[in-house]
């Protein structure tokens, strides 16, 4: 994945500096979506003079170039699961590798209020009827995120067991 992301970086004329390789690692390891000071943390394990810009401005660059999304409901990021191949939907329970800005594939987010487990799936009627609905209200549709709340498998075949 970080080979793909160099890469695709590289195709757009654009650096994946060692810093942001290292962020990006961070985020595709974590088992959830991450908060940058949580990031931070990690990263002063391998820079001991990392600080809270220094992240953010490496978050900044993987966002523009596709390589992660921000869950905003969580503050937090997870890598994009399209970064640096084809489309379809693809579902991630515990995090994965997208831009925000110009990132276009269309995706969603179905995040477990009980675990905090997040799936991004990417569903194309989503997007169709989010932009159908905006044209019936005369509004234009640059791009959506849908953030979606719910209980994922896991918590709902525990709480099933539990009853």
């Amino acid at each position: 994945m970080l080979d793909r992301a160099e890469a695709q970086c590289a195709r757009r004329g654009a650096q994946l500096t060692e810093l942001r390789r290292q962020v990006l690692r961070l985020v595709l390891e974590a088992e959830q979506p991450v908060g940058a000071y949580a990031l931070l943390d990690k990263l002063k394990t391998l820079r001991s003079g990392a600080a809270p810009p220094t992240v953010y401005r490496a978050l900044d660059f993987l966002l523009e170039q596709g390589l992660i999304h921000k869950v905003e409901r969580l503050n937090a990021f997870l890598g994009c699961v399209e970064a640096g191949q084809g489309g379809g939907v693809h579902d991630h329970p515990h995090g994965a590798g997208g831009r925000q800005g110009g990132h276009d594939h269309p995706h969603q987010f179905l995040i477990c209020s009980n675990c905090g487990a997040t799936a991004e799936i990417s569903d194309p009627a989503i997007t169709a009827a989010l932009a159908s609905a905006s044209v019936a209200a005369g509004f234009t549709l640059h791009r959506a995120t849908v953030e979606a709340e719910g209980v994922c498998a896991d918590c709902a075949a525990a709480a099933a067991k539990a009853s």
